[in-house]
């Protein structure tokens, strides 16, 4: 018996190929996708511009399988968060933040997080596993048009206009799943998003960064945190394989190929670790003459264990002060959600488990700077 195909797991090409090797015409994917990621529409028989056999080809070959949403939670600013069921006891979440001028969507790659940052929460829970790519566009489809009805939006009225790639996990660890979502999310016959719009965060794993910028070059967000690669190997273990000096050389070699001009550089602000004067300073020699960048200030949210603690907001003003008055532009992160556990670094503190009744366990995400960087877009 033939397998069933999720088509949430094909970008354009995929779907040419799986179509075509049943007989049909390579047309008929752009159809499709346009059905699926335009309209939201999962019934075969509604997608009434496809041959009668095709739709009943695809009824017998194909679903549409979203992810099952066990809570949804609103805040007080409008920010929605979904905890999505991704089966064998494993969850994520989603958190959509409305702004005036744009709709950011938070989008998970992996259940749990095998980098260890000393300041994630998510890194303490430990790595489950890769999503697949229809995991990862469930996300943007339940998001978009949920959003899209609440909104009252008409068709071709699109509820978010940047996803940030954000959430639980490494993305570029998970990058055979994510590039073809990547695809899907900038393919005009599906949700037709700026390449300036869609942002990949990564912790620094290089040889991907040069991937990424050949394959599906989309605007980038390193997790930087630290100034040098001692405090670096400490905050984020991944520098000893890959440390500033490899890192640097690679976010230089992405913007010639990048959607935007410069790479943003996160920077969680942990009190007394580096968020002093001198921090800002060697921050600014390490970059000095190198390319464009960008500097977001992330307050740390506290979490069970670390050991860390926020950094006062007259450090953290200190911090941003000294960074511009070198001419580097710096933004502090917006707290949205908090009142829901949707703040960077609150989601993955959450330790109880609302899915017991399937025997799962709550894994979720770091929404780190998801606001900054679509404001940045």
């Amino acid at each position: 018996m033939t397998p069933t195909a999720n088509l949430l797991r094909f970008d354009k090409d995929a779907l040419v190929e799986w179509l075509g090797a049943a007989g049909h015409k390579a047309f008929r994917a752009r159809q499709v996708m346009h059905w699926l990621h335009q309209r939201g529409v999962a019934d075969f028989e509604a997608m009434t511009d496809l041959a009668k056999p095709l739709r009943g080809w695809l009824r017998e070959h194909a679903c549409v399988q979203a992810l099952p949403v066990v809570t949804e939670q609103r805040s007080r600013d409008g920010t929605v968060k979904w905890l999505f069921d991704v089966g064998a006891g494993n969850a994520v979440e989603s958190v959509f933040i409305p702004e005036t001028s744009r709709n950011t969507l938070c989008v998970s790659s992996q259940a749990g997080c095998a980098m260890a940052c000393s300041f994630c929460s998510t890194g303490a829970q430990g790595f489950n596993r890769n999503l697949d790519t229809a995991e990862i566009l469930a996300q943007l489809w339940w998001a978009e048009f949920t959003m899209r009805a609440e909104l009252g939006l008409a068709d071709g009225e699109r509820a978010i206009s940047n996803v940030v790639m954000m959430g639980m996990g490494e993305p570029l660890q998970n990058y055979a799943a994510l590039v073809p979502a990547l695809r899907v999310m900038l393919d005009d016959d599906a949700y037709g998003l700026s390449r300036r719009r869609v942002t990949v965060s990564t912790s620094g794993v290089v040889p991907m960064i040069d991937r990424l910028a050949a394959d599906c070059p989309v605007a980038l967000a390193v997790s930087l945190h630290a100034p040098n690669d001692a405090l670096r190997d400490q905050l984020v273990p991944l520098n000893r394989k890959y440390p500033l000096a490899e890192l640097l050389a690679a976010c230089e070699r992405y913007l010639a190929h990048a959607p935007r001009d410069f790479i943003t550089f996160e920077y969680c602000m942990l009190d007394g670790v580096n968020d002093t004067a001198e921090h800002a300073r060697e921050l600014i020699a390490l970059m000095q003459g190198r390319f464009p960048w960008k500097c977001n200030l992330i307050p740390f949210n506290p979490f069970p264990g670390s050991g860390l603690r926020r950094s006062s907001a007259q450090r953290v003003a200190a911090f941003a002060a000294t960074l511009t008055e070198a001419g580097i532009v710096a933004t502090v992160r917006k707290t949205r959600g908090d009142d829901i556990d949707a703040a960077c670094g609150q989601l993955a503190g959450e330790v109880l488990d609302r899915t017991s009744r399937r025997g799962a366990r709550v894994v979720a995400i770091a929404a780190s700077d998801a606001v900054s960087a679509a404001n940045q877009g």
